[in-house]
């Protein structure tokens, strides 16, 4: 019988509710075989999720979503899989970065206050985003604080009327940096959901044949922005750019319509594409030491 896994999901070190533990007992309840954990900038609950996966059988694949620019978009996603998330330079770049994410949150709630005030409607304090996030401050923690206290009834509302229009620009890697680093810590770089970054096919492709051609993994094929039409265009793709196959809910918690494993219903990502990633990861290994030996 196939087994089904799920490689995009966020726990609460990034912009996701969940514990990384709660995720895995999650995803044992539904069945799935395998899980990644890919934070935003973070692979702080990797350790936890593979404690709780070894204790309920869900194998856990080692990961994180990197925020890069590429081409003058200052908003496309890298994901790195199988990474040696123990890198002690890895891990102090992306504790830079997540100081200055916390920078980001500060700011970004300095700004919905002035906007609460002109409304005269009150405020929200950092400290209060913080003890909601438990680790890196994501904008579903802000919106959170803000339905808890009343400013917002849902998520969406809570984007649309404060964490959109007082938003502040994330830092970024440039996209060759950022796919050099996932490699050089042994992992197997691959763009997040294409759709995300622009809706022109054309351009869309241009982009990744180019990072193709400068050593881009894979593509994240099976996600939520990808109607069936685009799963048929981005496979085919990927198989003629030989690029490996990847896909993923994109879970983070607050969302009411995604599901691990799942995403919204329609969702089925098969365990060989896991085998396949780490193909390529040994693929690169191999050809690594074969050069050290010359």
């Amino acid at each position: 019988m196939e087994k089904y896994v799920d490689l995009h999901l966020h726990s609460c070190y990034s912009d996701g509710l969940h514990p990384p533990a709660e995720l895995v007992r999650m995803a044992a309840e539904k069945g799935v075989r395998a899980i990644a954990i890919t934070d935003h900038d973070s692979v702080d609950g990797i350790d936890e999720a593979l404690e709780a996966g070894e204790r309920l059988g869900v194998e856990v694949i080692p990961g994180v979503e990197l925020t890069v620019a590429f081409r003058g978009y200052r908003d496309v996603h890298l994901l790195g899989y199988l990474i040696d998330h123990r890198d002690q330079a890895f891990t102090a770049s992306l504790a830079e970065y997540r100081t200055t994410r916390g920078e980001r949150g500060r700011k970004i709630v300095d700004r919905i206050n002035s906007r609460l005030v002109h409304e005269k409607r009150g405020s929200i304090a950092y400290e209060e985003v913080l003890a909601v996030a438990g680790g890196a401050v994501g904008r579903p923690h802000i919106a959170r604080v803000l339905i808890g206290k009343g400013f917002a009834r849902t998520i969406e509302e809570a984007f649309d009327r404060y964490l959109v229009p007082c938003d502040v620009q994330k830092f970024q890697l440039q996209m060759a940096e950022a796919m050099v680093e996932v490699q050089r810590i042994g992992g197997v770089a691959v763009l997040a959901h294409p759709p995300s970054i622009c809706d022109d096919r054309t351009l869309l492709t241009s982009m990744i044949r180019e990072l193709a051609g400068i050593g881009l993994d894979g593509l994240e094929v099976f996600c939520n922005m990808c109607y069936k039409d685009d799963i048929n265009y981005f496979n085919n793709l990927a198989v003629q750019l030989g690029l490996a196959i990847t896909g993923g809910s994109d879970y983070h918690g607050f969302e009411d319509d995604v599901e691990i494993g799942c995403g919204r219903g329609e969702l089925a990502v098969a365990y060989r594409l896991v085998e396949t990633l780490k193909e390529v990861r040994d693929r690169r290994d191999g050809t690594a030491l074969k050069a050290q030996a010359k």
